[in-house]
């Protein structure tokens, strides 16, 4: 039986099925364009594949399982590889002669992939939580703050143009001040004078 599980049979039973396949479906080509011999052709090709069924179905699936990553070997039928033993070797070897089999580096690793699936949990409720989440009033939302946005750039132009009126009135002020006191001092000499005069 090991000879029906190596790879050199493998790659015979694919080339078989890929040949039985290939003489079916001419067959069915000649019966269908009705060419010379087609009767022969198919019935050549329904009895290849009759046995192509019955082989696959003696042989059995190949499971497909990719355990040689992890335990280098293990997916060759003729390996020495033992049962794996709670005392810390694999059959009649040491663990330390199977590189990558360590119970302390799987269980780290197993507790990697924990921490990222619930990390990736997490992820995928917040993702719940905002799907959830109602975005039917936001259009008129970003329209009311558009609105409250351009009210507010012209009351800042306003702002502004009324901040230059303020400046423009206190140099006004300003001047107005320096007059009031320049013919403050011409009045009260217009008094002063006015008061010698008197009194002459």
């Amino acid at each position: 039986m090991s000879f029906v599980k190596s790879k050199g049979f493998k790659y015979i039973k694919n080339l078989i099925i890929g040949v039985g396949a290939a003489i079916v479906l001419m067959g069915a080509l000649f019966k269908i364009e009705s060419w010379p011999f087609a009767s022969e052709m198919l019935i050549i090709g329904l009895s290849v594949e009759a046995g192509l069924f019955l082989m696959l179905g003696i042989l059995g699936p190949e499971p497909d399982y990719y355990w040689d990553k992890l335990i280098p070997g293990l997916g060759d039928y003729n390996s020495k590889i033992g049962p794996l033993q709670l005392g810390g070797s694999l059959g009649s070897q040491p663990q330390a002669q199977l590189p990558g089999l360590n119970g302390e580096i799987v269980e780290n690793k197993l507790s990697g992939m924990l921490t990222e699936l619930q990390g990736m949990s997490k992820s995928l409720g917040s993702l719940k939580a905002l799907q959830e989440v109602d975005f039917s009033g936001t259009q008129e939302q970003i329209k009311t703050m558009s609105n409250f946005y351009s009210k507010l750039t012209e009351a800042m132009a306003d702002m502004n143009s009324a901040s230059n009126d303020v400046k423009v009135y206190k140099e006004q002020l300003a001047s107005l001040n320096k007059n009031l006191s320049s013919l403050n001092a011409v009045y009260g000499g217009m008094l002063s004078a006015m008061s010698n005069v008197g009194g002459k």
